[in-house]
């Protein structure tokens, strides 16, 4: 019962990628091909309002619901990310799908990106088998 407030924030969030379009092979084969501002503005947007968000909990020392200080550690550069965003882009690219509307597209009714979720996952216990042998 304590968790259905998740499921209902879940639902909702599921909701609003279907209405906004995120979820769509097209929209995001759109914005890969440069033919549409349409996921750069959404995308945009989640970044601005990212970047207030954090000023806001910096500036009046929020905390979360639990009451435990909310901190920003700093994070040197370092080229892993570099290559990781990049597998990450191609992936996005060639499946139409990333990590998070993967539910909301299964849920759609695509079930086909059932396979997305399953190479996803796959992708994610490879990287926590290598996780020791790579470069962090």
């Amino acid at each position: 019962m304590r968790y259905l407030k998740y499921l209902f924030l879940g639902a909702v969030f599921g909701i609003i990628l279907v209405k906004s379009e995120v979820i769509s092979w097209f929209r995001i084969q759109e914005m890969f091909r440069l033919q549409s501002f349409h996921m750069y503005g959404i995308i945009g947007s989640a970044i601005l309002v990212a970047m207030i968000s954090v000023a806001l909990i910096k500036k009046y020392r929020l905390t979360s619901v639990e009451g435990e200080t909310i901190s920003t550690p700093v994070k040197k550069f370092h080229w892993g990310n570099v290559i990781g965003g990049v597998i990450f882009g191609l992936g996005w690219a060639i499946t139409g799908a990333c990590p998070g509307p993967i539910f909301a597209q299964i849920g759609s009714g695509f079930g086909v990106v059932a396979i997305t979720l399953l190479f996803a996952i796959a992708g994610t216990w490879v990287y926590g088998m290598l996780k020791d042998k790579l470069p962090h």
